[in-house]
């Protein structure tokens, strides 16, 4: 009995979330990450954007899926926006940087407008406690390239000029659409000027 009782609590503990994504009012961890920019080689680093004002770090799990295309396209559509309110947008996902690359220049999605950034190893996102899974076997995206890295979850971070969180938005937790993360980011930022 004493087992099945062990089993059931090590169960538990195992579908129990590894990671609780980090909440308004933790200190954002500082990264710096290579990416894109329009197609061309970016090196992001939060403290350094943060010097001129809020910024918006969104997580995606893989370029050329359905939902992160949406989000992508969807921020970089309102970016002018974002400026107005002086905050930068940077994306953040395990694709490696030949990916990147080309999402961040491609005219349907980021279209140059913000940089990207990759996590290949995840540590960013494990900084951030946030959920990664591995690829399904046979996974594609929309141009049927095969997908073998990892997934980190959608979560968006609002992070305030002094480096402290001010919004978690999360699709999981909060059942946000990949677009609802850019619409309640910006009220966030523009009700800060």
């Amino acid at each position: 009995m004493k087992k099945l009782i062990f089993a059931g609590f090590a169960a538990a503990l195992l579908v129990s979330p590894a990671y609780a994504a980090l909440q308004p009012g933790d200190m954002a961890p500082d990264f710096t990450a290579k990416g894109s920019l329009g197609g061309k080689d970016f090196t992001f680093n939060l403290k350094t954007a943060l010097k001129k004002g809020p910024v918006v770090v969104y997580f995606y799990p893989s370029a050329y899926t359905g939902g992160c295309d949406l989000e992508a396209h969807t921020f970089a559509e309102e970016k002018e926006k974002f400026d107005a309110a002086g905050a930068s947008i940077v994306g953040v996902s395990a694709d490696d940087l030949g990916r990147l690359k080309k999402f961040s220049a491609d005219p349907a999605f980021c279209a140059g407008k913000f940089p990207i950034a990759s996590d290949a190893d995840t540590s960013i996102a494990a900084s951030y406690k946030l959920k990664v899974s591995k690829p399904r076997a046979g996974m594609h995206d929309v141009n049927q390239a095969a997908i073998d890295h990892a997934f980190i979850e959608r979560v968006t971070y609002v992070i305030s000029q002094d480096g402290k969180i001010l919004a978690t938005l999360s699709s999981s937790n909060d059942g946000l659409s990949p677009d609802q993360h850019v619409d309640k980011s910006l009220a966030i930022v523009s009700s800060l000027k």
